[in-house]
């Protein structure tokens, strides 16, 4: 099986995309930061950490250290693929992610991103 070439990427080159999405439409860093944070369980520290190390998606995402249990609520379409039918484990996180920056981005409050 090829890996998707994504996994590859450094998260810190696709982390930019994120804010640069969030704030084109009036959110925050910080609402970013606070997502990647409830999904995957960083610390603020932790996240900063593998930005500046520029460590690759997979490891990101693998590395995780406490994953939301409640990420599976989310669902809806991301770039024409259901979240919750994607069965790579690690695509699927990523998607996680996109689908909630893009919560974020249309206005959506963060109680509701973040499944509360």
């Amino acid at each position: 099986m090829e890996k998707h070439k994504i996994f590859a990427m450094s998260f810190s080159s696709v982390y930019p995309l994120y804010i640069a999405k969030a704030e084109k439409k009036g959110r925050t860093k910080p609402e970013v930061d606070e997502i990647i944070r409830w999904l995957f369980g960083y610390s603020q520290k932790e996240l900063d950490e593998h930005i500046e190390a520029e460590t690759d998606f997979e490891n990101f995402i693998l590395g995780s250290p406490a994953p939301n249990p409640l990420r599976s609520l989310v669902k809806g379409v991301i770039c024409g693929v259901r979240v919750e039918d994607i069965e790579d484990p690690i695509m699927r996180e990523i998607r996680y992610l996109d689908k909630m920056i893009d919560e974020l981005a249309k206005g959506k409050a963060m109680e509701k991103i973040l499944r509360k």
